[in-house]
This record gives C-alpha cells, structure tokens and sequence, in this order.
C-alpha cells in the first residue's frame, strides 16, 4: 500500500515542556529543555537523579463530569493518555461524546483507538504491604505471597495497570465503537500505533482514529532497572545537559513521562469539514532484529535501516526528497551510533544534507509516547515549515555524518521522516508529508 489517504488534523500531548501541543512546539523551538531533578519520589541511591517530568494538570478537567468517579481508578500513564486525547480531539474540531454529548459530529462506530503502551510499573505504596507481609526470614516466598500477601491487594488494583486500560478509557470516554488496539512494544510503540491506525483508515475500516503512546517512566521501580542495566545517565552535571544524542560526551539517556496522541482522518473527509491539516501519512515500514544482548541496538542498526527503506518504498519517494529526520536518539552512545549508521546507509549521501532534530535532549526518553511526541513536531515542522535548532549535540560523535543542525531553519518541508527502535529490536519508521503535494 503507498497511497493512505489519511491526515493528521489534531494534536494532543502532554509532556516535560508543557501540558499541550503547541507548548511543547513552542518549548523545542525556544531550546528549552524538561529534564529537572526528580522530585516525585526521593531517588536516593539512584545513579541518575533526573527526569523528564509533566508539569501539574488536572485529570478531571480531561473527563466528562459522568465518568470522574473511574479517575480513582487510573494509573498515571492512563491519565496522561486521556489528557492527551482530550487535546488531540478538541485540536481537531471533531465532537464526541465525552467531549459535548449535545452536539456530536462523529459517527462513533467508525472511530477507531489505537494507543502504545509501556510496562506500567504500580505505586510502591499500593504494593509495598503486600510485599512485605510475604517476605519470610528475610526472603520473598512465593507461597507467602499467595496466601497473605494478596489479601492486602486491593481487587481492582490490576485495572490500573494493565497496558490496554489506556485505550479502554479513551474509548469509553468518547463512546468510541470501531477498532480499538493497543501496541505493547516497547520504545517503538507509539509509531507502530499510528501505523496501524493509519491502515484502517487506508482500507476502510475507520474514517476517523485516535493513535499514539503514553507510559510515565518517573516511578522507581521503572528507573532503578534503567539503572542496574546501565542505560540511565549519571547525574552528575546540569540536567539540561545530561541527555546527549550523538554527541561525543553521551553517557545515556535520562527517562521521563509523556503522553502524545493525534487524530487520524481520511484526508477527504477531513477536507469536506475544513479541517486544519498538519500532514499526511506518506510511508510506513517496520521491522525486527533482535540483538543477543537485548538492552542493546545491533552495531550496525540493521534493523532502523530496514525499517526505513520500506517506508520510502512505500511513500515511492528517494532521499534527496525528505526535508527533515526526528530520530530515536537517545543518548546511549552505542545505540545513538548504530541509529546513525543505519540511517546513513538507508539514505545514502543524502544523509550529510538533510537536517536531524534530535527531540530528546529536551523531552526525556518517554517510552511508548517517544514516537508520538515525535510525530507531533514532524506535523508542526511542516505546518509552520521551520526547524528549531537541536540542543546538546556540540560535537557529534565519531563515526556519524548525519546533520544535526545547531540553529532554526524556515525552508520548504515536503516530508519528513521519524523513526524509533526498542532495545528489544523492533523499529518503526513513518514518512510525512506536506498537504499541499
């Protein structure tokens, strides 16, 4: 399939720069960057410190007065997912239940959800009794655990922490009857999310689909395994400097909480009601290619690169088209190097001219919303037809030729293209591009 027929007409995030789209827009133009010391737990005796965390907003604020009561009942990841599909459809002009029950303009059994999940890591003071009540002569046993230590779990306690509870209450919110699917793969999630979404708008299955990711990373169960398997910078220094895609002094990455979701629409459609329109899919492609050392990308990233070479096949287009890259990067050098390589030899010469706006030096790695997060500055970037300067990237590291530009760019943006990977190897790669092609 190379023609989707399916545009991007709402964003909605909420993230370490601001609790909407164009917060955030307006914080990667202005170099701001999230990443703070962390503050919603003591990280005492954790090698990194830092974080990438959302400012305070109010859950109930993002949900129809009717459905408050189910708020007791959400993880933080699922509220970042609301408050972000919350914007993404007010963003896009688009009525549903849970937004005004009076005046909906959306045919709810031809929505579609589709949201990217992470491991959603509980509260320690939901499980720590439990936990505790089964430890005997100092050791955790299980049979323990299975006689005394669940009687101190609460019944529902599982409801918040299952990975497709982010898409169950969108859903539920805004009455949303078509497909709903939920992608658990890591880091690529989010892209892999609105790939899927965009193909059941391309055959017909939906007109209209909610897609992205969300996963609140700033928990420490999440962040002390980050630590122990070493891919979490020390934090040591400023942590507005401490996440440093492909520059020479990366030393990891710092993890945060994010959530990113935009409205998919059949283009038509969405022209038929004057939508604003940010982009259109161009091309997807995906692929898997596990790494025996799992926490780590393969050297020469092989996987990026097939991933890649499928979504230009796909979009029918070459490099030389492509007017900007949003890579994964993550400031883990070895990972940041192997992306450069597998982008390097999937685009050819082209790699040293085309720009790259590394997003995460300002946003934190944000798990399952990474891609999403991505895909919302890609669509600003060819709205506004301008590319902010990237941050943290002084001196590229040896061996990566790509363009990491150090100051804002306004030029003609025709498609852009964001990739992203999983430490477990699977990689997504998605062409937008311009409406107006």
């Amino acid at each position: 399939m190379s023609s989707y027929d399916v545009a991007i007409t709402g964003l909605g995030s909420i993230s370490p720069l601001g609790t909407t789209a164009e917060q955030m827009w307006q914080g990667i133009s202005q170099g701001s960057c999230g990443i703070r010391p962390i503050t919603s737990f003591d990280p005492v005796g954790f090698s990194c410190k830092f974080a990438g965390q959302v400012p305070d907003f109010n859950i109930r604020q993002c949900v129809p007065k009717t459905y408050r009561k189910a708020v007791k009942l959400f993880s933080r990841d699922i509220e970042l997912a609301v408050a972000a599909a919350h914007g993404a459809l007010n963003d896009s002009g688009l009525v549903t239940k849970g937004i005004d029950p009076e005046n909906i303009n959306v045919d709810p059994t031809r929505f579609a959800v589709n949201i990217g999940a992470g491991l959603i890591s509980c509260d320690l003071v939901e499980i720590a009794p439990a936990a505790a009540a089964s430890v005997n002569d100092g050791k955790f046993d299980i049979r323990k655990w299975g006689k005394e230590g669940l009687e101190l779990v609460t019944p529902l306690w599982l409801l918040k922490y299952l990975p497709n509870m982010l898409a169950c209450h969108i859903g539920i919110i805004h009455d949303i009857q078509g497909p709903s699917n939920t992608i658990t793969c890591a880091e690529a999630s989010a892209h892999l999310a609105i790939a899927e979404a965009a193909e059941l708008i391309a055959r017909g299955s939906s007109d209209i689909a909610l897609a992205g990711g969300a996963e609140a990373k700033v928990n420490p169960i999440v962040m002390i395994r980050q630590c122990l398997i070493k891919r979490a910078v020390n934090s040591d220094g400023e942590p507005a400097s401490a996440c440093r895609p492909f520059d020479a002094d990366a030393r990891g990455s710092v993890f945060g909480e994010a959530a990113a979701i935009v409205t998919l629409e059949n283009t038509e459609r969405a022209k038929r009601r004057d939508a604003n329109i940010y982009a259109q899919i161009a091309g997807l492609g995906q692929s898997n290619s596990i790494n025996v050392p799992y926490e780590k990308l393969e050297a020469d990233g092989k996987g990026i690169q097939i991933a890649i070479e499928k979504a230009l096949a796909d979009a029918q287009i070459g490099p030389d088209d492509l007017g900007l890259i949003v890579p994964h990067g993550t400031g883990i050098a070895d990972d940041d190097l192997a992306e450069a390589k597998a982008i390097e030899a999937a685009l050819g010469k082209a790699v040293s001219q085309i720009p790259v706006l590394p997003t995460k030096s300002m946003l934190s790695n944000t798990g399952a919303a990474g891609g999403a997060l991505d895909i919302i500055v890609a669509a600003q970037a060819i709205k506004k037809q301008r590319i902010p300067a990237a941050r943290n990237c002084d001196k590229k590291m040896a061996g990566c030729n790509l363009n990491i530009i150090k100051e804002p760019v306004e030029k003609e943006i025709r498609y852009v293209l964001c990739c992203s990977y999983t430490y477990g190897g699977q990689t997504a790669a998605i062409i937008l591009k311009n409406n107006s092609i």
